[in-house]
């Protein structure tokens, strides 16, 4: 849709749309709440603003909406932003698989990265770094990745 039709949508239908872009029920309500938009840009920059104010436990609902990386998703826009993966030989899936348990085994939650037009290859070694980060650094890399991530799929969503 374009950027004047988001606009246009009753509230409720913009939330519902927002939040399949982010699986956060606070962030698609108040980025809804926050119409119109004049630019993509605008749109992206309060995108960012809400999720930098969400609490924990609302950015653990955002990341319940995401699979692990290596795993086949229902969601289209995981599918899509994964594209890299699915071709990645079965050692680097197997790898993924490990790590990614190694991961919530020490972070307590799934390994968020933006997956979009990386090979597995490459989101493993990724991966393997931010396992040296202390609690606290992860949580930040983890909401710059889901911001990332959600401009994606506003992108997607939402045609200037």
């Amino acid at each position: 849709m374009q950027l004047a039709e988001f606009n246009a949508l009753p509230l409720g239908h913009a939330a519902a749309e927002l939040a399949a872009c982010c699986s956060s029920p606070e962030w698609a309500r108040r980025l809804a709440r926050a119409r119109p938009f004049d630019s993509m840009a605008a749109l992206h920059e309060r995108a960012d603003q809400v999720l930098d104010e969400l609490d924990e436990a609302e950015i653990d609902r955002a990341l319940a909406g995401h699979p692990r990386i290596g795993e086949r998703s229902a969601h289209a826009s995981s599918r899509c932003e994964q594209a890299g993966v699915a071709g990645a030989d079965a050692a680097v899936l197997a790898e993924l698989t490990a790590a990614n348990r190694t991961y919530e085994q020490r972070f307590g939650h799934v390994y968020l990265v933006c997956a979009d037009g990386r090979s597995g290859a490459e989101l493993l070694v990724v991966l393997r770094r931010r396992l040296t980060n202390d609690p606290a650094t992860e949580r930040r890399v983890l909401r710059a990745e889901l911001g990332r991530i959600n401009r994606i799929r506003l992108d997607r969503m939402v045609q200037a």
